[in-house]
């Protein structure tokens, strides 16, 4: 039996403080390269910046992306009591059941663009605690969910996108982003999935009383540990262990970049592996990717979760790739550049 990466937040901080860099070589054979193909300096737009990045973190001027995983987490809040979400957490375990059923959304784009599709539950029979009272998980608790999100990584995949699924956990991802980059709670609370203007104003309220709690207390994994979730926490420790492994990620809407969001503040520079794959109908998102330095690949609308949004971005970092790695250049063409 293997031994776990990590029993404490300290050693996870301690794999924060060592983590690797995309390859500088391969970085460079891939700018050479683009200037090199047959179309004008430029004229691919971001599809270049994609490719050259995505090739310095699999470490080749000519990668392919061929084995994208998507993983849904799922977890139940304990705020989701105060009236924050329009369904009951019941809807949590009932769409976990549609996901491995084949169901859902999530599991048509990742049939339609090639993943490996992958569901973990995190004791939803036993939500986190109300973050407006304590914090809403303890250390052993964020630790065994950041695990499991470590854990379910292939090692072998090119790709990482990462969901979730949980009534309240916009709530989640509000308090989070006050908490970690300032300003009020209205700046962040949104209607999620659809609450009427009265559950608005106590969602913001929850919001605000966690802040007051829990804000300016440690650094992001502290953050996590006191307004996050079991399936925020598995977002992270997926994301950390693909850094690890030099596997690119594409991060999904609001909530999947506030658990994001912790382990870039904790660690500057820990989300460098990772783009954001769309812009989501939540209104406070565009302030989360705006925090980090993000420019999303999409605006659609969407405000499904699931990872749908980042599952659709897949596509067009496939195109980048196969647009670098598949054209000609100017001299294996017999083409003058000029």
């Amino acid at each position: 039996m293997t031994q776990p990466a990590f029993n404490t937040l300290n050693d996870v901080r301690a794999i924060m403080a060592g983590l690797p860099d995309a390859d500088a070589d391969a970085t460079v054979g891939a700018t050479a390269r683009n200037g090199q193909l047959t179309k004008p300096p430029g004229a691919l737009g971001r599809l270049e910046d994609l490719a050259i990045w995505y090739a310095g973190w699999r470490g080749t001027d000519r990668p392919s992306l061929s084995a994208p995983q998507i993983i849904v987490f799922a977890g139940n809040h304990g705020v989701a009591a105060k009236g924050v979400s329009a369904f009951p957490p019941e809807v949590t375990e009932q769409m976990v059941l549609n996901f491995q059923h084949g169901g859902a959304a999530i599991n048509q784009l990742a049939k339609a663009f090639g993943a490996k599709m992958d569901v973990h539950a995190l004791s939803l029979d036993t939500p986190t605690a109300d973050f407006t009272q304590s914090t809403a998980m303890s250390e052993a608790e964020v630790i065994d969910a950041l695990r499991t999100g470590w854990d379910a990584v292939d090692a072998g995949a090119d790709l990482l996108v990462t969901g979730e699924m949980g009534i309240g956990n916009t709530t989640s991802a509000a308090a989070i982003g006050m908490a970690l980059f300032g300003g009020a709670a209205s700046d962040w609370t949104g209607r999620g999935t659809g609450v009427d203007d009265a559950a608005l104003q106590a969602k913001t309220n929850v919001v605000a009383e966690g802040v007051a709690l829990h804000g300016g207390k440690g650094d992001g994994l502290d953050v996590l540990a006191a307004l996050g979730g079991r399936e925020l926490a598995g977002m992270a420790g997926a994301i950390l262990r693909a850094r690890v492994l030099r596997i690119p990620v594409i991060l999904d809407g609001f909530i999947c970049c506030a658990a994001a969001a912790c382990l870039e503040v904790a660690h500057k520079g820990a989300l460098d592996h990772a783009v954001a794959g769309h812009q989501s109908a939540e209104g406070a998102h565009a302030r989360m990717l705006s925090a980090l330095g993000k420019e999303p690949l999409l605006q659609l609308g969407l405000r499904l979760g699931e990872a749908s949004g980042g599952a659709l971005a897949i596509g067009v970092l496939q195109g980048a790739i196969a647009c670098h790695s598949g054209m000609a250049t100017f001299a294996e063409a017999g083409v003058s550049d000029g």
